[in-house]
């Protein structure tokens, strides 16, 4: 005959050292196979938990609730033409041709590898605020300041120019808000700013604004027969 034997825990009791015995507690396992099951919960919906244009309260940052709203509002403005950019970027990367095809080619998806990262640090230092990052593309398009490019095909003069245009709009929004993060002593959002954001844009206008340059190629004119100008 086989005998089954049910080990049962025991409590220490520290005054008496008596051992009481507790009655192992029965799961109900109705109830848990109910809700516990292998079946993904697809097309789930609930409320949002934080609206946008907010800020989360009480973060031991050292920036007072006001402070955290404008910055989140100007970074999210700074993030929309950062992120217009770096689509931009990507349509002159496709869409380039001509016999600067290749160099250009690879320097466009450079740039557009740097806007990602930058992208990137934007977004998070909104979030750090306790505020929310722009991220669609729709709302990104109501939001930017850079104007929308066509669809079509453009010569690589006139690429150029709209990425140098575009890097305008945000080095002048750079300027003026590590200005009044700096009044405002968020020295984070100021940092990012002038050390992320602006010089990356400033060093990419430059190797940009070089191809606009019109010198020889091959032959160097003569300086009797070289306009200036």
């Amino acid at each position: 005959m086989r005998v089954s034997v049910l080990v049962l825990p025991f409590s220490f009791h520290p005054k008496t050292s008596n051992r009481r015995f507790a009655v192992p507690k029965r799961e109900n396992f109705t109830s848990r196979q109910s809700t516990v099951s292998a079946q993904p919960r697809i097309h789930q919906s609930a409320p949002s938990i934080q609206a946008y244009g907010t800020v989360t309260h009480a973060l031991p940052l050292d920036l007072d609730e006001p402070i955290r709203l404008e910055m989140t509002e100007q970074l999210n403005l700074l993030l929309a033409d950062s992120m217009t950019l770096r689509d931009l970027y990507k349509k002159s990367h496709w869409q380039v041709a001509g016999p600067t095809f290749y160099q250009l080619h690879l320097l466009f998806d450079k740039h557009f590898a740097e806007q990602v990262e930058i992208v990137d640090v934007i977004a998070e230092r909104i979030q750090l605020l306790g505020g929310i990052s722009i991220a669609m593309s729709h709302d990104v398009a109501e939001t930017t300041r850079i104007p929308r490019p066509p669809r079509d095909r453009e010569e690589v003069p006139v690429q150029i120019s709209r990425l140098l245009d575009a890097h305008q709009i945000i080095i002048g929004a750079c300027r003026k808000l590590a200005e009044r993060s700096d009044e405002i002593g968020d020295a984070g959002t100021n940092d990012l700013v002038v050390s992320d954001v602006l010089r990356t844009n400033e060093l990419q206008v430059w190797f940009l604004s070089e191809h606009l340059v019109q010198v020889p190629l091959a032959v160097a004119q003569p300086s009797e027969m070289r306009k200036v100008g």
